[in-house]
């Protein structure tokens, strides 16, 4: 099996994980665990695997000029963005975040024309305008009465500010990423989002009751910390060694097909005429502004 096709399936194997993931946590949220909880043991589970992984990968010592980058990148892929994603989680369903998360090529459009004076055509404009009515129908039209999303609106905001910050930290962090070894540029990111998430993290992990919990949410902790944190990771550095960000990019629109099938085998959700015309209208605004213009 050639490096490309292994890249190709480390890819897959990423956007598959991410799909499940929205299922999954929603599972165990927050009768087991608390979403900020859920948030601690993700950022120092991640913390300890990379610093581990990283005794094999190149000794590196970073800039005083970079750690104020560092730290923005941290900030804004490691705090804003996983605490906004699993709140929302908390408060709206795994289909909405499926379709939500995937406007961060938009974000990355829209910030890249102001940060770094990328012309935005006609084709990225109308892409950014669909993508936009779309996540904006799910927000306001999106409510659904629902014991496990106790408030979608605020749920589906958060989701977007989840995608907001992503977009962003991969904005900041890309210079880092010209300069350090993936494996340095993790372990130091996901220990500064140590020290900053504690605070705000160690109350609702310190209300998980351990003896408690069913074997299975032991398994759906482990699956977010080892797959979705860690995994995810490894599996897109592996495939950036083989393909073009923009093939990666791609597999950013299989994520809601994975994330809508999953959540509909499982039951825990369901479609309606709002989801399916506003995923609809995100995919093809994302499809329209980070498509590449042919010269």
């Amino acid at each position: 099996m050639s490096k490309r096709t292994l890249a190709l399936l480390a890819a897959i194997g990423a956007t598959t994980i991410y799909g499940i993931n929205h299922t999954l946590a929603k599972g165990v949220m927050p009768t087991y665990v608390k979403p900020f909880g859920f948030i601690f043991l993700r950022v120092v589970g991640a913390a300890i695997l990379f610093w581990s992984i990283s005794l094999f990968g190149p000794k590196e010592k970073i800039d005083k000029k970079d750690w104020a980058r560092m730290f923005l990148a941290a900030v804004l892929g490691m705090v804003i963005n996983m605490l906004s994603f699993f709140k929302g989680l908390e408060l709206s369903t795994p289909i909405n975040s499926a379709v939500l998360v995937t406007i961060s090529p938009i974000i990355v459009v829209v910030l890249s024309s102001f940060f770094l004076k990328e012309r935005i055509t006609l084709n990225k404009g109308l892409g950014i305008a669909l993508g936009f009515i779309g996540a904006v129908s799910l927000v306001l039209f999106g409510a659904e009465l629902r014991q496990d999303a106790p408030n979608i609106p605020l749920g589906n905001f958060l989701f977007i500010m989840n995608a907001t910050a992503y977009g962003s930290y991969l904005i900041v962090a890309k210079k880092l990423l010209e300069k350090y070894h993936p494996f340095t540029l993790m372990k130091w990111l996901f220990t500064i989002a140590v020290i900053i998430n504690l605070p705000i993290t160690l109350p609702q992990f310190l209300e998980i009751e351990w003896t408690t919990m069913p074997l299975w949410v032991y398994g759906v902790v482990a699956f977010v910390i080892v797959c979705t944190t860690f995994m995810t990771y490894l599996f897109n550095i592996f495939a950036m060694t083989e393909l073009k960000a923009s093939t990666i990019g791609a597999f950013i629109y299989v994520q809601p097909i994975f994330g809508i099938i999953f959540a509909l085998l499982t039951g825990k959700d369901s479609l309606t005429i709002v989801k399916i015309g506003a995923t609809a209208l995100v995919l093809i605004g994302v499809y329209l502004a980070s498509k590449k213009v042919k010269a």
